[in-house]
């Protein structure tokens, strides 16, 4: 039996493999790697997150992506030179072959409980059996769709995570469903290419992040009040991206609600110049429904005073994000999905990242609810892989050492 599966190859399923390969322990790892990055973002996206914040983590921290664009002589900057979504991505992969060697791009069909773990089989038809199931499949599998509008046909309504190419929409009439990072991204690129785009977002305006200094000059008081952390500037958001095991310790009801609220939908601060005065925007309003009339969307929108709009487009892409679901997780065996104590979709987890389901971890998005809003954002990779190699050292040598002692009783007898 296999010590350990890692399912994903994204940020989180890539830096617990280096982890894992580190301190010796045995696993296999299987995805395609950096998928979501290379196949469901736009090209021409950047980086929200800072240059620091946006490595993945090996325990020797060798391997960062400031040392990677070194290599390659791409411009890098810890703050205020942002991050392309293609340098990210093919530092991911450069992280992969120096790390992660022994990835299987195969993927998991199914996960089945056994006694003392879990059969595991792949889409090669392989089955194997492993004590410990890691789940690192990040944001994939939960793509939010306003209930509104998920009747309309896939031809006509898609989420942003199916768009990679959006030379699709060059010269089409497409609304942008959202607030967040993605939708005002997506909304400034599909301008740039020529398409005829609207931003529809229930905010009555749209938020950027401020842009950050190369160089921090502020006062020592300001750098105190408002300290850098992974997840911006701010004390609470210091807290969160430091301490994720705090956090974890905090009421259920609090936790929720934080990752809920905090660092709301928001552009990056490069964003601004592309959608401000060049995007139509239509602030204020939420889909209340749609139709599709010959061949195009009529889309019925409502403002917060009742007020009724209707707007007609050939295309509805929704920004609107992703929500943790465990019934979404196809390959998980029904048993296991009804075993899974959850709340809000999300599965409980203990200090360690394991689930109600003994052997069964969960991180990334999915840990979000446990650990806070670091668990949102590659940079959360880092305290995810360090704690869950430690736990699994030590439950590995915990182990060990009882049958060491099995076998040394039965010797005695």
């Amino acid at each position: 039996m296999m010590e350990i599966a890692v399912v994903g190859s994204g940020p989180y399923g890539l830096s617990i493999a280096a982890h894992l390969r580190h301190h010796g322990i045995p696993f296999r790892i299987f995805g395609r790697p950096m998928d979501s990055w290379i196949s469901h973002m736009p090209k021409g996206m950047l980086l929200k997150s800072d240059g620091f914040a946006s490595n993945l983590y090996d325990a020797d921290q060798q391997f960062s992506l400031r040392q990677y664009c070194a290599d390659n002589g791409i411009e890098y900057s810890d703050t205020g030179i942002p991050v392309r979504l293609e340098t990210f991505s093919n530092y991911g992969l450069a992280f992969q072959r120096r790390m992660v060697p022994d990835l299987e791009q195969k993927l998991v069909v199914g996960i089945e409980r056994l006694p003392g773990g879990f059969r595991v089989t792949l889409d090669d038809g392989e089955k194997f059996e492993a004590r410990r199931v890691v789940l690192a499949v990040g944001i994939t599998n939960f793509e939010y769709l306003p209930t509104s509008l998920a009747h309309l046909p896939k031809e006509f309504l898609s989420h942003s995570y199916a768009h990679q190419d959006l030379e699709q929409f060059r010269g089409r009439s497409v609304t942008v469903i959202g607030a967040g990072a993605s939708a005002v991204d997506l909304a400034g690129l599909l301008h740039e290419i020529g398409a005829d785009v609207q931003l529809i977002a229930r905010q009555k305006e749209l938020k950027f992040h401020s842009k950050p200094s190369v160089t921090d000059s502020r006062s020592w008081w300001q750098k105190i009040r408002h300290p850098q952390s992974g997840l911006g500037p701010g004390l609470r958001s210091k807290f969160f991206a430091d301490a994720p095991w705090a956090f974890h310790y905090l009421p259920e009801g609090l936790r929720i609600e934080t990752v809920r609220r905090h660092l709301g939908p928001s552009g990056g601060w490069f964003s601004k110049e592309k959608v401000v005065g060049k995007v139509a925007t239509l602030l204020g309003y939420i889909p209340e429904g749609a139709e599709i009339r010959d061949g195009r969307v009529s889309l019925r929108l409502r403002a917060e005073d009742g007020t009724i709009r209707e707007i007609q487009t050939t295309q509805i892409i929704a920004a609107t994000g992703y929500r943790v679901d465990m019934s979404r997780l196809g390959f998980l065996n029904p048993e296991i999905v009804r075993a899974l104590k959850t709340v809000n979709g999300a599965p409980v987890l203990s200090s360690s990242f394991e689930s109600s389901v003994p052997g069964l971890y969960f991180t990334g998005l999915a840990a979000a609810n446990s650990f806070g809003p670091a668990m949102r954002f590659a940079f959360g990779a880092g305290f995810a892989s360090r704690h869950l190699a430690q736990r699994m050292v030590k439950s590995l040598s915990a182990n060990r050492a009882s049958v060491a002692v099995s076998q040394a009783a039965g010797v005695a007898k």
